[in-house]
């Protein structure tokens, strides 16, 4: 989608502070964090959220959370523990209609909601 900012990082047009990129997956820091490791991780293909997801594009969701494992440990929170949320629609506070999950971590986050 030609308009959304996802999928010009995606395509390299906006730079970002990318930590994990492979075939199908991106991650990128994210620029308004809310812990010491905050981190976008989004599909490489635009899908605007869970409400998207279909029979053939379903599999982004393991290619995301095999990813989200890889950089959980690459930034060190991978034992000391790390939340992947996902925000779907405007009144759960997706403000970016691209699929992606925040991989937070780096503080003891205890039960207290982000």
């Amino acid at each position: 989608m030609e308009d959304c900012i996802f999928c010009k990082i995606v395509d390299k047009k906006i730079p970002a502070g990318v930590v994990y990129e492979d075939d199908k997956v991106l991650a990128f820091n994210d620029i308004h964090p809310v812990a010491p490791v905050h981190v976008l991780i989004i599909p490489k293909i635009h899908i605007a959220n869970v409400q998207a997801l279909n029979s053939e594009n379903a599999a982004v969701l393991a290619d995301i959370h095999l990813a989200a494992q890889k950089i959980a440990e690459k930034l060190g929170v991978a034992q000391s523990g790390y939340r992947l949320i996902n925000n779907c629609g405007e009144g759960a506070g997706q403000t970016v209609f691209h699929l992606h999950y925040h991989l937070i971590g780096g503080t003891n986050l205890g039960a207290k909601l982000i």
